[in-house]
């Protein structure tokens, strides 16, 4: 009974003095505020893409050629997109010619590429609105590919990016 007594006293001294221990913080330490949402928060955000996303997208040019594919968007400190990594050619990574080009020389596009080698005859689903639904939701926070002016051995051409440069 008495080593039942002092295991429940103890219990009670380690929880009762972790719960002491914590105490507020001062105001002027007490991290920010989060700024308020306005209720509708899921509209406001509505429309955008997710980056973690946008790395690995598929980059084509105006014919429909692939380039290459986003390997990194560099931020600033602000969080605006400075530039994008892409990685011009190469097979599984090997051999790839990383450029970096500004955010404005990419047009995103949020429908599947058109080949010459897909078939007319090929069958798209229809929504209640009439417009042709593609494999992927219109709300996945992702665009299908980007497109960019140049041809493979233009951008090859240009300097390469390397990290190894900025630092």
């Amino acid at each position: 009974m008495k080593s039942f007594l002092a295991v429940a006293l103890l219990g009670t001294a380690v929880i009762g003095g972790a719960a002491f221990a914590q105490s507020t913080q001062p105001a002027d330490r007490a991290a920010p505020a989060a700024t308020a949402h306005p209720a509708n928060s899921k509209m406001a955000l509505k429309g955008n893409w997710r980056a973690s996303k946008l790395m690995g997208l598929n980059v084509y040019n105006e014919a429909n050629e692939k380039l290459g594919d986003i390997n990194e968007l560099l931020v600033d400190k602000s969080g605006k997109i400075n530039a994008v990594v892409i990685g011009i050619g190469g097979f599984l990574g090997m051999g790839e010619h990383d450029i970096a080009v500004s955010m404005d020389k990419l047009k995103f596009v949020e429908e599947p590429v058109r080949t010459s080698s897909t078939s007319t005859s090929t069958t798209s689903r229809e929504t209640t609105t009439g417009a042709a639904s593609t494999s992927r939701n219109a709300n996945d926070w992702v665009p299908d590919h980007a497109v960019m002016s140049g041809n493979k051995e233009q951008l090859k051409a240009l300097p390469q990016f390397k990290y190894s440069d900025y630092n």
